[in-house]
């Protein structure tokens, strides 16, 4: 195990210089990329080392693991994420848990997100899932139908809308990863150009293990990573 531990410092600070380096490459600093770490299948030896690390964001893409995982691991000065698909009838578990919900993607979730908060009194930090690729298997919205979404999203008054969340294409590669990356972007310019006030759109969630260099260059503000943080050290 002191082997596995090392390992994964020496991951997390490999990954840190990579997303520097890309960040740079696109005119910006290191301390504007988020890095959240996925921890999906990975047992609590080997968090609790990506979180001594300096990894204090940690993704979840199942509402129930999150749950699970937060009450077990409640001692970890972490903040949680929940970057899959939350499904209408998990919201009011998963409200008090996620700093960050990557994944709203219909106006029914978002109308539930609201009321919700509402009833717990608290404000709830989303962003939208956007299909880029067009592909049937994923969740989200099309792009076209944000924008006549924005009269309603600057309405609510418990969900903050921060920016756009999207998932590289299944096929085609690093250049098609690229090419959905900035879409993503190019669709969040032309939002704020229209957005209501106190909408801002600010974040970019995008890019992971294998692509999150690129996701960097074409904009990104939140990466999600986690095999590259655990090689050579996962069971």
């Amino acid at each position: 195990m002191p082997h596995e531990l090392e390992r994964i410092a020496e991951n997390v600070a490999c990954v840190h210089r990579r997303m520097a380096d890309a960040a740079a490459r696109s005119g910006r600093r290191a301390d504007e990329v988020t890095l959240v770490a996925v921890t999906k299948y990975v047992d609590e030896p080997l968090v609790r080392a990506v979180v001594e690390a300096g990894c204090d964001a940690l993704g979840e893409s199942r509402p129930q693991a999150l749950w699970e995982r937060a009450a077990r691991w409640a001692g970890l000065a972490v903040r949680w994420h929940l970057i899959g698909h939350l499904q209408r009838n998990k919201v009011r578990r998963t409200l008090p848990l996620a700093t960050l919900i990557h994944s709203v993607d219909s106006p029914e979730l978002i109308a539930d997100v609201e009321r919700i908060a509402g009833e717990q009194s608290r404000e709830v930090n989303v962003l939208l899932e956007v299909n880029v690729s067009g592909e049937d298997a994923k969740h989200g919205f099309a792009p076209a139908a944000i924008e006549p979404l924005l009269p309603q999203l600057a309405g609510c008054r418990r969900v903050r809308i921060g920016g756009l969340m999207c998932m590289a294409g299944l096929e085609g590669g690093p250049d098609r990863a690229r090419r959905d990356f900035a879409a993503l972007r190019t669709l969040r310019d032309q939002l704020r150009r229209v957005c209501p006030e106190g909408l801002s759109l600010d974040d970019l969630s995008m890019g992971m293990s294998g692509d999150y260099e690129a996701a960097i260059e074409e904009g990104a503000t939140i990466v999600r990573v986690g095999s590259a943080l655990f090689e050579g050290a996962s069971p």
